[in-house]
């Protein structure tokens, strides 16, 4: 008798979501679906406002990523005034994204995935969470606390506030780099290297135990999509668009990310609020691709740091198409971060006073695109002769990611999820697939509410068959 199987709502993801999973009478899953139970609203609310207020409006979208959206936004309203912003002030932009990049990577990483990798899928969910963390390896507890403060702290000294600051600004930023902050900066940078190498090395002896879930989660042929430079190399706030195949062949030349409508489109499911991008030569839904780190380190050449680049020779041995490799390649795009950042803040023009382009807006339609911790990050604005919206358009890192969690909750489903017996392991798996995308479903949705989770296993007779509450 078929059954069905709701996991509601899944536990440490940033947002709120529901997984149902359809068994036939056999006990066998022969579906699933990943519903994201959220509606974002920014998309209208900003209609009707002064196109100079969108960076500051658009980053209160996320209290995770705020940088993301107030870059991203920043560089649409950039196109809209037509200027070239200051070169000292693109870099400091550069400086705080990759900010944002380690901080987020690290709450990902050590926050709500450490406990699955530490402590075991199977583990008692009482202990599986950071507190086991702490009382099991208190090191690995209070490294990822440590990275995320240097990247929350660089964000604080370059905008004034760790969440939502407000200093990048249409034009450029709002004020120069002192030599003072620089050198705080710089002071931070040694020991982020240091315990994301300590990191890496742990992580790295842990994989021999997770061969199930290697194969299982969500590994499949795919598309990537990412901002390369153009050498080809790592790139997180310009660049142009580079999207590889499963084997890593380009499908088509490197683009400007201002053309992104002649090959990106989104499709919408009853099922869920979240939107599917998908490639529109390979149509829907043949044209699913993925974003993020592990899409970003399998379309590039290189990293383009010494460190980074090091790591990056052994991660490219492994079966890329997995994405429980998302975690490989956060901590090593984390360790691009600090790199980059040591390079930036010794460029000579750094402390340039220079930092703002001042203009009235010379264009009705901008683009602006850069990489989130999460993916590739697209805002688009329209604006009538007063400057005032009248249209954005967003296509958000985690939507682009739709079509391949709802295909890899059905592959671990699959592989894990059988019988008429449910265990909290099983479904812990189902729920740590779509923990690999980091998925981000206040940005992508707009959060609204909070639900309890109950999960059920119901006979076609409306009889529970068993139960797990939490």
């Amino acid at each position: 008798m078929a059954q069905q199987i709701t996991i509601d709502p899944v536990t440490r993801i940033e947002g709120h979501a529901r997984i149902t999973l359809q068994l036939d009478d056999t006990g066998t899953v022969t579906d699933a679906q990943f519903h994201v139970t959220q509606i974002r609203g920014f998309e209208k609310f900003c209609e009707g406002r002064p196109f100079y207020e969108m960076p500051s409006l658009m980053a209160r979208i996320c209290g995770i990523c705020p940088v993301s959206h107030l870059i991203a936004s920043a560089k649409a309203c950039d196109a809209l005034l037509a200027v070239r912003i200051p070169p000292t002030a693109a870099n400091l932009r550069r400086i705080l994204n990759l900010a944002q990049i380690a901080q987020s990577h690290a709450l990902s990483f050590f926050y709500l995935s450490s406990p699955d990798l530490l402590l075991g899928m199977d583990a008692d969910p009482k202990q599986r969470n950071l507190f086991g963390v702490a009382q099991a390896k208190p090191q690995l507890a209070k490294d990822g606390v440590r990275l995320r403060q240097i990247g929350q702290s660089i964000i604080e000294l370059l905008g004034d506030k760790r969440i939502h600051p407000a200093w990048v600004v249409p034009g450029g930023v709002s004020e120069p780099l002192t030599p003072e902050k620089r050198d705080q900066i710089l002071a931070m940078m040694p020991d982020g290297i240091t315990i994301i190498h300590r990191t890496l090395d742990w992580f790295k002896t842990v994989l021999e135990g997770y061969k199930p879930e290697i194969e299982t989660f969500a590994n499949f042929p795919t598309l990537f999509m990412g901002l390369v430079d153009e050498h080809g190399a790592l790139e997180t706030y310009d660049g142009n668009i580079r999207i590889v195949d499963a084997e890593g062949h380009q499908v088509h030349d490197d683009f400007p990310s201002e053309q992104y409508r002649d090959y990106i489109a989104e499709s919408v499911e009853p099922y869920s609020y979240l939107k599917s991008p998908y490639y529109k030569p390979l149509g829907y839904p043949q044209g699913i691709y993925r974003v993020g780190p592990l899409a970003r380190l399998n379309i590039v050449d290189r990293i383009g740091t010494p460190l980074a680049d090091a790591e990056f020779a052994g991660f490219k041995w492994l079966n890329r198409s997995s994405s429980f490799h998302y975690h490989y390649a956060r901590l090593i795009e984390i360790l691009y971060c600090f790199e980059m950042i040591q390079q930036l803040l010794n460029e000579p023009d750094i402390l340039n006073k220079h930092v703002r382009a001042h203009a009235a807006p010379n264009n009705f339609e901008g683009f602006g695109v850069s990489e989130a911790p999460r993916g590739t990050l697209m805002h688009h604005y329209q604006i009538d002769e007063n400057g005032l919206m009248t249209r954005a358009s967003l296509i958000i890192a985690t939507g682009h990611n739709n079509l391949a969690m709802n295909r890899g909750v059905l592959q671990t489903a699959q592989h894990f999820v059988k019988g008429a017996k449910l265990t909290d392991g099983m479904l812990n798996r189902v729920e740590a697939v779509i923990r690999t995308f980091d998925p981000c479903l206040s940005c992508s949705t707009h959060a609204i509410g909070k639900m309890p989770m109950q999960i059920q296993l119901m006979s076609a007779g409306g009889e529970v068959v068993d139960e797990l509450k939490r």
